[in-house]
């Protein structure tokens, strides 16, 4: 209903309260702009309305104090024939019960903010900058500072900002309701940076909700739930020449290799809960990440989570940088030093489920919303959580802008992408009956299929050399080909079959080893059929699973040896190397998230040793084109002899484009000196052996082959020259060859 054509009465009686105006009092109406702000009525008179459930008494600034309507925390001001008022008038009032004013500008006089296009975009499932205009943002509007505020909702009947500055109280700050979008906005002069602030939302039932903002930026250090307006964005960054090179990065062929954090348990402090900032985290990390080596770091997820326990998987605020660490210019700073010492950042992004807290997105409207409707399909029974509604183009719209959010805002080099497996099959994890098949009778969830594909397009097209990684454990195939293939997008692939595999085998007795030869062979059926990391990542050090030097059998130099050589293993077979915090100073415990890694471990020789052989690998690795230019492809690996399980002794060639650049890397998988063993190799004059885990350096028992290996021209399997080497116990060998003029 129109004000303009309403029935108030001249200033000489009281306006009348239409239904309407009692619905909008009681706080239930959806449209406060058609009654608060300037108005004329039909005797062409200027009214100006306000509602203020905490005031005692309204002025108008330059004119007087307002009316209140009997009975109501409506007030009403009707302008004489020569009184004027500013568009965004003024107002100061006295607070109920104590003698304390305020002053502040309405709400109510300033016009819709978000233009037709951008809710036409979202609406659509296509703006991937939904992040810039939903939630809150800071912003002068014709001269007036405020933030804006909106907010996505369908179906609801009203929709309120509130937080300390109207004391929690939803009947002050009802929002403008954008029509059939289910958007709602609504401009709040005077706020500023650190308010804290949520959304009172009145469902269609009738039901009185309160959420955190979707949108928001920032949030409270939990328990605490609240969601915080972020200052502007000032933050001035010093990594432009990162940027620009990593545009033209040719990750297929350089060497990654990949450091996994919880930044929560890799160091702690005193304090009260025992968090270091971002800004602490850089001084420490970033010269111990240069010493190992490693080229890229990847954050568990550190989107604002309540549980610890959870390790950020279970998020609550998808744009909101955890307050444990500090606020999202301290995250920058983090991310803004790493680049400009070299080191890129992945960061864990999760979007195949979100938990059931009742603040955060679960029911968000009254009714399912951002979970999909049928729970056969919107919920994980195993995990106690909610699956996205990827089929909704405004869920699949907040997915794609948060991804594209973290690698602007931040500068994210590239996400890890959690549980693809769970997004990709509509029976995943569930018995008969517990599932629906999709529109064609198969177990696919073709809605979120579409979803990945549409996001990694997204991704790489805004941002080139920015990478996206699946976390997928089956045999879905081309995950990391290109669309345009019929792939799914990826970059590249967790490859759990090898992580799975080799572990299996690592933890035989050696005794039994030769029973199990394949599954150290088995990789190179597929090992190309992905763009494949090779992770050995957190999920195998917890619940019971043991460390990775606990996994080792054998006396305590056996268990040592052993995860040398498996590391050795690791950085020889192609694929991009990823390592779990703890993993390079050979934890005995399991990871713990409550607790600091062990550093006092560092002051034995054992545990520096395997900290002194990550760092060579990864120099290797690095150094070596031949150790990473063909990671991807067969070109990059040939074996010399995978068939000798009887001695459990594998040898192969890592290639690069140079063929006098490759490496003979031979791995003895037994407790056995085996002296005068013969390969075969390519043509060279001699080997030098570069890197043998067995060193005294690494804390092995020195046995080796020291100095210059001559080659024999005797030929060995399909090679017309051989190498006769002495082979360490459970030790792996690298050896460089060179040609004398």
């Amino acid at each position: 209903m129109s004000s303009i054509n309403k029935p108030d009465m001249p200033s000489s009686k009281p306006p009348v309260l239409d239904d309407n105006l009692v619905r909008l009092h009681a706080g239930q109406y959806h449209d406060p702009f058609e009654y608060l702000g300037i108005h004329q009525n039909t005797h062409e008179q200027t009214l100006i309305r306000l509602m203020l459930p905490a005031a005692e008494q309204v002025e108008i600034s330059n004119l007087g104090s307002m009316k209140r309507v009997s009975g109501t925390d409506y007030f009403v001001y009707v302008l004489n024939n020569t009184e004027t008022v500013a568009p965004h008038f003024t107002y100061r009032w006295l607070e109920k019960g104590r003698d304390v004013w305020h002053q502040s500008i309405s709400p109510y006089t300033f016009s819709p903010q978000i233009a037709e296009y951008d809710i036409q975009l979202f609406s659509a499932g296509n703006h991937h900058h939904a992040y810039r205009f939903l939630g809150a943002h800071l912003k002068n509007i014709e001269g007036v500072n405020g933030c804006l505020f909106s907010l996505w909702a369908p179906n609801v009947q009203r929709i309120s900002v509130i937080g300390d500055f109207n004391g929690w109280d939803g009947r002050h700050h009802p929002m403008r309701s954008l029509g059939s979008s289910g958007v709602w906005e609504l401009f709040i002069p005077d706020l500023q940076a650190d308010e804290q602030y949520k959304f009172e939302i009145l469902s269609e039932d009738g039901s009185l909700l309160v959420k955190t903002d979707p949108y928001a930026q920032a949030m409270a250090l939990r328990p605490d739930t609240t969601s915080r307006i972020v200052p502007d964005k000032n933050y001035e960054w010093q990594d432009k020449s990162w940027i620009e090179q990593r545009r033209t990065f040719d990750w297929q062929h350089q060497a990654i290799s990949i450091y996994e954090l919880h930044i929560g348990s890799w160091k702690r402090n005193n304090r009260e809960h025992g968090f270091l900032n971002w800004r602490n985290i850089a001084e420490e990390m970033i010269p111990y990440i240069h010493e190992l080596g490693y080229t890229h770091i990847e954050l568990l997820p550190i989107a604002e989570h309540p549980l610890d326990q959870s390790w950020g998987y279970q998020v609550t605020g998808f744009f909101a940088p955890t307050a444990r660490f500090g606020n999202p210019d301290d995250f920058r700073y983090f991310i803004d030093q790493c680049h400009q010492h070299n080191i890129g950042v992945f960061l864990d992004w999760v979007p195949a489920h979100f938990p059931k807290d009742a603040f955060a997105l679960a029911r968000f409207n009254g009714g399912t919303l951002y979970e999909h409707a049928d729970p056969r399909r919107g919920e994980h029974q195993d995990w106690g959580t909610l699956i996205f509604d990827y089929g909704r183009n405004e869920v699949r719209n907040f997915l794609i802008t948060n991804a594209v959010y973290w690698i602007e805002e931040f500068h994210i080099d590239g996400l890890r992408v959690d549980a693809v497996a769970s997004m990709l099959y509509l029976d995943y994890s569930r018995e008969a009956g517990e599932w629906v098949p999709n529109a064609y009778g198969g177990r696919e969830n073709l809605e979120a299929i579409d979803f990945l594909r549409k996001m990694n397009a997204t991704v790489h097209t805004l941002h080139s050399g920015v990478l996206t990684m699946a976390e997928e454990s089956t045999a879905w195939p081309m995950v990391s080909r290109p669309l345009e293939l019929g792939g799914l997008g990826f970059s590249m692939k967790w490859n759990m079959g090898w992580m799975n595999d080799n572990l299996s085998y690592i933890e035989n007795d050696p005794i039994y080893r030769q029973y199990h030869h394949d599954k150290l062979t088995f990789s190179q059926m597929y090992s190309y059929s992905e763009n494949f990391v090779l992770p050995l990542s957190h999920d195998e050090v917890v619940h019971e699973k043991q460390s990775l030097l606990n996994k080792m059998p054998g006396d305590l130099f056996q268990k040592f040896a052993n995860l040398r050589l498996f590391y050795a293993w690791h950085y020889a077979h192609p694929g991009k190397k990823l390592l779990f915090m703890g993993g390079e100073i050979a934890q005995w415990l399991e990871w713990n998230d409550n607790e600091q890694l062990d550093w006092t471990l560092l002051n034995e020789e054992n545990h520096q040793g395997i900290k002194h052989l990550i760092t060579d690998l990864n120099a290797l690795y690095r150094n070596e084109s031949a150790m990473h230019h063909w990671d991807f492809s067969q070109k990059g690996f040939e074996w010399i002899d995978c068939h000798d399980s009887s001695q459990s002794v594998l040898s192969l060639i890592r290639k690069s484009s140079k063929p006098e650049e490759s490496i003979i890397c031979v791995m003895n998988f037994t407790p056995v000196v085996r002296n005068n063993y013969r390969i075969g190799v390519p043509s060279a004059d001699s080997y030098q052996e570069i890197l043998n885990t067995d060193s005294q350096y690494y804390a092995g028992s020195n046995c080796g082959n020291a100095g210059e290996i001559i080659v024999d021209k005797v030929p060995w399997g399909e090679f017309e020259q051989s190498l006769q080497l002495s082979l360490p116990p459970l030790a792996g060998l690298f050896l460089k060859g060179f040609t004398h003029d």
